[in-house]
């Protein structure tokens, strides 16, 4: 009456599994959070990759890249628990402590008495309350990094009245921060017509305290504002913003000049590359030596033109990719695994897999099985997106731990981990 079902012990197996395929595939966890506690002595550290899970819910991947960007010597100008005690020491909650290490993770690394106490202390003198400066600066942290007074103190204020303004649906008025002139004045002006037209305050506050000059003009912002509007674009998605950043920095002779290489090289019309620019505004940003070199690269692989058609179709992103990288995939997939080059055109986001984490794993995996003749009859292997795009574990379960033979499935395991670590 106590024993497991046979699904259920696969499904504790699967558990264990994963648990020991995390040890070995990325061992760093202990070791950050033992460097980091180690640190300067020792006591009273909790700057932690176990600190950044437990208390802030970040997952253990983010953690530990959030932990090597700020623990690095040789760039660090503090002590990154001397920052997360002075934000807790002005009230900010775990979870806007949250909010501005994901946005802005070199926060951790200013030296807390020098530089951010000093921006805490003013913003107090001016008569900031702990509850409005915790609201402002966990939704726009980099104004930290702005060091004249006189420009901190108006993007601070600023961002205050975007916040105050939205939280009672009120329009903030041009007059009452600006005046025409300076790239500052008109950065606010034009980030306060985004507002009106419904841009989040995320994409906002990225635009204010960015280097992007697309805000920062007035006439040629206002053009580039219109064309982007009348490609249908929708202001309150990331693409949007993407799109006026890319719009603004190409000529339309330079626009022009890329559309062709897409319609000349690949057959694509002018309304086809119009709609991969919606998908991907970035796409018009890609200089015309790369977009040729990753066409000819693929005609050089066996694709036809439609194929590579279809690919930047599905998939415009992979056009950015390296073409070493990208022919190195793709030989891959098709010499070692034998998949046509039309699967690959079918499934381009192969492409963007790593080759060590995912792909030569995975496809492993399916080698051996197909050599035991446990994957049906064919010489082919199972559809790319199939194999692909699900999770490990769901690979795993899919494909190692189903079988009844434990001894396979350890050696499933052992060709799974193999190139992983």
């Amino acid at each position: 009456m106590y024993s497991l079902t046979l699904q259920g012990r696969r499904s504790l197996d699967l558990h264990k599994c994963m648990r020991r395929l995390r040890v070995a595939v990325n061992p760093l966890q202990n070791a950050y959070s033992s460097a980091s506690a180690a640190q300067d002595g020792g006591k009273g550290k909790i700057f932690t990759v176990s600190y950044m899970v437990d208390s802030l819910g970040f997952t253990t991947k983010l953690a530990e890249s959030i932990w090597r960007k700020v623990s690095s010597d040789s760039e660090r100008k503090g002590n990154p628990d001397s920052v997360l005690n002075l934000l807790k020491s002005y009230s900010f909650t775990d979870s806007q402590i949250s909010s501005i290490v994901t946005s802005y993770p070199q926060l951790l690394r200013e030296d807390s008495e020098k530089s951010l106490a000093p921006k805490f202390q003013f913003l107090e003198s001016r008569g900031a309350s702990t509850s409005e400066l915790t609201a402002v600066l966990s939704k726009v942290p980099k104004i930290l990094r702005i060091k004249k007074d006189k420009a901190f103190s108006r993007y601070y204020d600023f961002a205050k009245e975007v916040i105050e303004a939205d939280k009672s649906f009120k329009k903030v008025p041009p007059e009452s921060c600006l005046r025409e002139g300076s790239r500052q004045e008109n950065k606010l002006r034009n980030i306060l017509v985004l507002r009106d037209l419904g841009v989040p305050q995320k994409l906002l506050f990225s635009l204010l305290v960015s280097n992007f000059q697309t805000v920062t003009g007035k006439e040629r912002f206002e053009e580039t504002l219109k064309k982007v509007l009348e490609m249908g674009f929708d202001p309150t998605t990331s693409k949007f913003v993407q799109a006026l950043n890319a719009v603004y920095q190409l000529s339309d002779k330079t626009t022009q000049e890329k559309v062709d290489v897409f319609c000349t090289r690949l057959g694509f019309s002018a309304e086809h590359v119009w709609e991969v620019f919606k998908k991907y505004p970035n796409l018009l940003k890609v200089s015309e030596n790369k977009i040729l070199n990753f066409i000819e690269t693929l005609l050089g692989l066996g694709f036809t033109r439609d194929e590579v058609m279809v690919m930047v179709k599905c998939f415009p992103r992979c056009i950015t990719h390296s073409t070493t990288v990208v022919k190195e995939k793709v030989e891959f997939v098709v010499k070692h695994m034998n998949w046509p080059v039309k699967a690959v055109s079918l499934f381009p986001r192969v492409v963007g897999y790593s080759m060590d984490k995912r792909i030569v794993p995975r496809c492993n995996v399916i080698k051996a099985l197909m050599s035991k003749g446990l994957l049906g009859t064919g010489e082919l292997p199972p559809p790319m997106g199939y194999v692909f795009i699900c999770s490990d574990e769901v690979f795993l379960k899919r494909y190692v731990m189903k079988h009844d033979d434990k001894q396979l499935v350890t050696e499933l395991l052992a060709i799974f981990t193999k190139d992983s670590v």
